[in-house]
């Protein structure tokens, strides 16, 4: 197919320039006046991956050859790629990126998102952060009026899931509680295919059990929702019923999820 054979051209030429940008004296080989080559000779790089010269000769020649992730991981060590360079390395011979490794950020994760919901501090609409577990990291003072003062509640039932299912405050603020409520577990539904050999998500899901109401019921229908942009209802205490359309955004290298609310356009 032509994208296969574009997709091998762009992986050869990608290599070759990184082959060559590494100097000798990086890796360990030496250097000298009859070396003709500033860069790595690929039977060099050869050596460094533990492959034949000949295979990754083709390789770099955009052959039709298919490396495991294995061996294009030892390419990626022996051509010093970083992370950001050995996932598209992955991407272009594999199609995705095969364990994907933490990259190295200037300012972690944790920390964009305090920014962010530092910034709509003075907003007048919920901003929050929460994870894979639906346990609320981040709140700006709207989300704490039209939600809880999640501040004020022990950190084990900062988690919305938990507090739509069990609060009583839940109920009196959310319009459509039993599909708010539904919604929730069929999203953390959808998040057990990811973590079916998570302990930790197993666990959660045995705590909720436990609490009782309507979630064992819930969890044994298997519906399954994915974060979407979606509208919901609330009883605000000093605005009455207002509707806002709920904005998902996922962080990059995060499990961590900032929602923010706006009104509902038209509305």
């Amino acid at each position: 197919m032509k994208a296969d054979g574009t997709r091998r051209g762009e992986l050869a030429g990608f290599l070759r320039s990184r082959r060559e940008r590494l100097r000798p004296a990086m890796v360990g080989f030496p250097t000298g006046p009859r070396r003709r080559s500033r860069g790595l000779r690929r039977e060099e790089v050869a050596v460094l991956a533990g492959v034949s010269p000949t295979w990754y000769t083709y390789l770099e020649q955009g052959r039709e050859i298919r490396p495991s992730p294995d061996v294009l991981d030892r390419l990626a060590q022996a051509l010093c790629l970083t992370e950001d360079e050995r996932r598209y390395v992955h991407t272009l011979a594999l199609g995705h990126v095969v364990d994907p490794r933490p990259l190295d950020d200037d300012v972690s994760a944790d920390e964009v998102v305090r920014q962010v919901v530092a910034r709509h501090e003075d907003s007048p609409y919920p901003v929050y952060a929460s994870d894979w577990r639906s346990d609320v990291s981040a709140w700006n003072p709207a989300a704490a009026e039209w939600y809880d003062d999640w501040g004020a509640l022990p950190r084990e039932e900062r988690n919305l899931l938990r507090w739509t299912l069990t609060s009583p405050r839940a109920k009196a603020r959310l319009v459509d509680w039993e599909s708010e409520a539904r919604y929730q577990v069929a999203r953390m539904r959808a998040e057990s295919a990811r973590r079916l050999d998570d302990q930790e998500f197993r666990r959660r899901v045995a705590e909720l059990e436990r609490l009782g109401g309507s979630f064992a019921q819930w969890w044994r229908e298997r519906d399954v929702r994915e974060a979407r942009p979606r509208v919901r209802g609330f009883r605000h205490p000093r605005l009455g019923e207002r509707s806002l359309l709920l904005v998902p955004t996922r962080m990059a290298e995060s499990s961590v999820t900032l929602v923010f609310h706006t009104p509902v356009p038209g509305a």
